[in-house]
Order: structure tokens, then sequence, then C-alpha cells
């Protein structure tokens, strides 16, 4: 692992919301990182890491407000940081936007592609939403009797359907009482 290892796990850790463990699980940290060099380029890299490695301490609101300004708010560092998150989530690289790739230069490799199949069994997305990959990781037999563990949102209450004639009726009424009151002064 380089020097460059632990600054990318841990802005990883703040970009995803996942745990070090969660991230290092994964086993696709080392890879992500060379995906990120290979399609930016290890001076954006080193700059992203650089910008990370120089917030306030951890577990402050300035260290939220800097990661949000220094960071994501960055015109270079804001979309490739944005594109780490899909990545994790996902194990796609998703193409920088046109205006990124206008104003800093194409990058040969900036196109939208799964880094490896393992990429996308070990999404974080998975967990996050509590379901398996279709197709990669079955839940096991007779996984499908029992309820998901989402919970289902509570139920919306009815409007009051108080027929319009009446509503009406109720306005016109205060609609009087209204005048009344203006002219008795």
């Amino acid at each position: 692992m380089s020097s460059r290892f632990e600054p990318f796990l841990g802005l990883s850790v703040e970009l995803t919301a996942f745990s070090y463990f969660d991230l290092l699980g994964t086993g696709l940290a080392e890879r992500y990182l060379a995906t990120l060099d290979t399609v930016v380029g290890s001076e954006i890299t080193d700059a992203l890491l650089a910008a990370f490695t120089a917030l306030p301490p951890p577990e402050s609101e300035a260290r939220i407000h800097a990661l949000r300004t220094t960071i994501l708010g960055n015109e270079l560092l804001g979309d490739v940081a944005r594109a780490l998150i899909k990545l994790w989530y996902s194990g796609t690289w998703f193409e920088l936007p046109s205006a990124w790739t206008e104003r800093f230069g194409p990058r040969p490799a900036n196109t939208t592609f799964v880094v490896s199949p393992d990429a996308y069994i070990e999404g974080l997305l998975w967990k996050a939403i509590g379901a398996h990959p279709a197709g990669a990781k079955g839940q096991g037999f007779g996984s499908w009797a029992f309820p998901p563990k989402i919970p289902a949102p509570a139920p919306v209450p009815k409007p009051d359907l108080t027929p319009l004639p009446l509503v009406f009726k109720e306005l016109d009424q205060r609609h009087d009482e209204l005048s009344a009151s203006i002219d008795a002064r």
C-alpha cells in the first residue's frame, strides 16, 4: 500500500458515509485508487488527497463545511469526488461531465465503465438499500418468504373531503362576518 492509500480511504469514508472496515471489506479500495489515477491522472488524485488531508479535524462542523466547499464545491475536484462516490456505490466509473472535460481537458480513460465484476457485486448501494445484487449473491433458500428489511412507510391520512358547497357556504359566512365588523367601525 502506498502512502496515498490511507488518505484515499479516509476521503472515501467521509464521501460515502460507510466505515473504514466496510470499504476495506469490499476488497476494491486499491483498485478504486488505481482507477482514479488512470482516469483523471495522479496529479488530480494527489490534489484531491491533499485537499482532504488539509481539512479541519474530524467530527467538527468546520470539517463538514470545508469538505463541501474545498472538495465538493471545487471546480476541479468536485466532479471527481462525485464520480468517486458513484464508483463506490455502483462499481461503475461514470464519465465526468462535458463541462469538466472542456475546462480541464479530455482524459483518454474517462469513459463510463464497470471497474470489475466484483465492483458490481460489492457496490455499497446493495448494503445501503438492504438488498443483494441480482444474479450475483443469493439471499438463501426461502428468503422470499420474509418481509423486506426496509419498513413500509406509514399510511398517509386521508384529507378532509368536505363537499365544496359547504366550503363556499362557510366562506360566505366568514365574509359576511368580516363585512359586518368593518361596517361597525
